[in-house]
C-alpha cells in the first residue's frame, strides 16, 4: 500500500469526486481505505428494546486505493509514491513531483 493512515487524500471518482479526507483506517487485504467523512451512506434501523431506539444511522464505508490520490504535504499537490532506501535499508515514501519524503 502507498497510503498510510493519517495521510490526506483526494477522491479521483464516484459521488465525492474532489472531497478531501484524512485517512482513518487501512484494509490492506481487501486494498481499501476508510476516509473520515466521506462515502457516507444512511441505513434505516429497526428498533430493538427501549435501551435501543431506531431510527437512521450514518455509516462510512471504505473506498478503494485505486478512487483516491495522495496528497503531498510540503507541495499540496496531487502525487504518485515513490520509494528511497537509505544505507541503513530503511525504506522511505518519496513524492514524485517535490522529491521530498513524505513520511
Amino acid at each position: 500500500m502507498r497510503v498510510k493512515k493519517g495521510d490526506i487524500v483526494i477522491i479521483t471518482v464516484g459521488k465525492d469526486k474532489g472531497r478531501k479526507g484524512k485517512i482513518e483506517k487501512v484494509h490492506s487485504k481487501e486494498n481499501k481505505v476508510l476516509v473520515k467523512g466521506i462515502n457516507v451512506y444512511k441505513k434505516h434501523v429497526k428498533a430493538q428494546s427501549k435501551e435501543k431506539p431506531g431510527g437512521i444511522v450514518e455509516l462510512f464505508r471504505p473506498l478503494s486505493v485505486a478512487n483516491v490520490a495522495l496528497i503531498c504535504p510540503k507541495c499540496k499537490k496531487t502525487t504518485k509514491v515513490g520509494y528511497l532506501f537509505d544505507k541503513k535499508g530503511g525504506k522511505h515514501r518519496v513524492c514524485k513531483k517535490c522529491q521530498e519524503f513524505i513520511d
